[in-house]
Formats: C-alpha cells, sequence, structure tokens
C-alpha cells in the first residue's frame, strides 16, 4: 500500500485517528493501536502510508519506533485549500 497524496491518505478514518493522536503527541504504533478496532500490524499499515506523503515521521528510540507529526508535510496541503480562501 502506497498512497503518495496526501488527500487520499487523510481520506481514512483511521488515519485521520493516527493523525489526531500523533497531533496530542509523539507516540509508539502500540500505543496508537490501543484506540483502534484494527490490528496492529494494519496501524503499522496506516503509519506506513503516512510516511509516504510525508505527513508523520519516525524516530528509532532503540526497538522502539516513536511516531510523530511531520509539520512541514503538511505544508502542502495547506497550500492548496489557501488558495480558495485567497
Amino acid at each position: 500500500m502506497t498512497i503518495a497524496d496526501p488527500f487520499d491518505a487523510i481520506a481514512d478514518p483511521n488515519r485521520r485517528y493516527l493523525l489526531e493522536e500523533l497531533r496530542r503527541a509523539p507516540k509508539t504504533v502500540n500505543e496508537l493501536a490501543v484506540g483502534l478496532p484494527i490490528s496492529r500490524p494494519a496501524v503499522s499499515q496506516h503509519l506506513k502510508a503516512l510516511l509516504d506523503c510525508n505527513l508523520v515521521s519516525v524516530e528509532a528510540n532503540g526497538t522502539r519506533r516513536i511516531y510523530a507529526i511531520n509539520r512541514p508535510g503538511f505544508d502542502r496541503l495547506n497550500l492548496w485549500l489557501d488558495q480558495f480562501w485567497a
């Protein structure tokens, strides 16, 4: 599953949930999986889709991978949306 278009990525409600959770604080896959009715591997696949379009970043901390919002990745969305308000 590769989604390079951020609009396609955020069309999925599970991915929007992940973004909302990461907006509050960086988290691991296990922490994110707690609030979703899908498996941990499915959460990882959704995070990969968000990584592919640069909406999240990941940092290794020992054996853990910490996911966070990638604010510069939202610039593409903001530029497109801003044209409607100018």
